[in-house]
């Protein structure tokens, strides 16, 4: 083995091997970087993690005289068909109102308590991004897992509390406790214990799982007759289709401008964090076809002296080691030195987030890790076997 590593070292070109080292490390970096800048942007955008941006939530508009005229606000089944036909719609589903009245009681603990009439609505379980164990309801069941708007938080911190001389909650406390709730109608009674799962800053409802609302409805409904929708959740394939904004002018429909610009935004940085890595990618390819350039010469330089290697009895693997050993060392450096580069970078700009948000929540480093890992394995597993295949090629040529 020492006399294969004397032939590495006679014949090595340390300006190509440069040359692949700073393009692969650069390569990598962009990689690893746009991976981390998404992730953390991502948590950055999207303060309820249970509601990608691509969802817009569409209603009618309600003008002043519509009550006179009695213009309905509701989604009749062809509207709901007609803008499901729409080619920027990916899916959609329909907010389900609830046909029996809530009361709520929240009691904190040393203080008085309150109570308020709410509502409950609900969305199809697949446009809400919770783990199914949280986001579940088991007929029978007393807990019912409850999504609130994060604006109801700011109200009672900054309002009620203050007024009342209250503790102000955090999303974390408030997550730790249960809401004591009562449903009547239909002659039913029911008491529950609802459980916070989150809080939405998209959503202007108090939601709760598909599955506890068409029992709850059938159960306690006041009437026969089921409501039409107020409200569809929509899934656009493109936030930045001007025939989004074209549709719902036309047919009067109305959504929260500020989810669209956040909609596009998130968009078009996905686009663009998209073509940066491109880019990284094809400078590590043109990196890694560098060093594999560089290896093959190597081998065919010392081919006479390997093939009589060969010949007294070295095995091709034996021989392919040492090329391989330097290769994957060089691709294991880069992605050390790629991630130093990554961490680097990511705590300039999250310090110029946290000037903006102080208590922004930013997530770890093991999925930007895992991807430079993964990238390690592939292109180290691609090396050791062209190596392999061009010794094994010098191999048959002695026979």
């Amino acid at each position: 083995m020492n006399l294969v590593w004397k032939l590495l070292r006679q014949h090595i070109s340390i300006p190509q091997f440069v040359g692949f080292f700073f393009a692969n490390l650069v390569g990598v970096a962009i990689i690893l970087l746009g991976v981390q800048f998404y992730n953390d942007y991502k948590a950055l955008d999207s303060e309820d993690s249970f509601m990608k941006a691509d969802y817009l939530i569409i209603n009618k508009k309600i003008g002043a005289l519509s009550g006179l005229t009695g213009a309905q606000s509701t989604f009749s089944q062809t509207d709901i068909d007609n803008l499901a036909a729409e080619d920027f719609v990916e899916r959609m589903g329909a907010f389900t109102p609830s046909s029996f009245n809530v009361r709520a009681r929240f009691n904190v603990e040393g203080f008085v308590s309150f109570s308020t009439e709410m509502f409950f609505e609900s969305v199809p379980d697949d446009f809400v991004d919770v783990e199914s164990d949280a986001w579940h309801y088991r007929e029978g069941s007393s807990d019912i897992p409850i999504i609130l708007p994060k604006n109801y938080l700011d109200l009672y911190n900054f309002g009620y509390a203050q007024g009342k001389g209250l503790p102000k909650l955090s999303e974390g406390i408030l997550g730790a406790m249960k809401l004591q709730i009562q449903i009547e109608g239909n002659g039913g009674h029911g008491d529950f214990d609802g459980r916070i799962v989150g809080f939405s800053s998209r959503l202007n409802t108090i939601l709760v799982p598909e599955q506890f609302m068409q029992w709850a409805n059938q159960q306690y409904a006041n009437g026969d007759e089921a409501k039409e929708p107020t409200r569809l959740i929509v899934e656009v394939n493109n936030p930045t289709d001007e025939r989004i904004t074209s549709y719902l002018q036309a047919h009067d429909y109305e959504t929260d401008e500020d989810k669209l610009d956040a909609s596009k935004t998130t968009y078009i940085l996905r686009i663009i964090v998209s073509i940066v890595m491109a880019v990284g990618i094809v400078i590590s390819i043109l990196s890694i076809y560098i060093l594999m350039l560089s290896v093959f010469l190597l081998v065919q330089k010392n081919s006479t002296k390997l093939e009589n290697l060969l010949l007294i009895g070295y095995s091709p693997t034996k021989v392919s080691f040492p090329y391989q050993a330097l290769t994957v060392g060089l691709n294991a450096l880069v992605l050390l030195l790629a991630v130093a580069v990554m961490l680097v970078v990511r705590s300039i700009y999250l310090e110029m987030f946290q000037n903006f948000f102080p208590d922004l929540e930013v997530p770890g480093i093991l999925p930007t890790l895992c991807v430079g890992v993964l990238l390690l394995v592939m292109v180290s597993i691609f090396n050791i076997i062209a190596v392999y295949g061009k010794v094994m090629s010098i191999w048959k040529r002695k026979d």
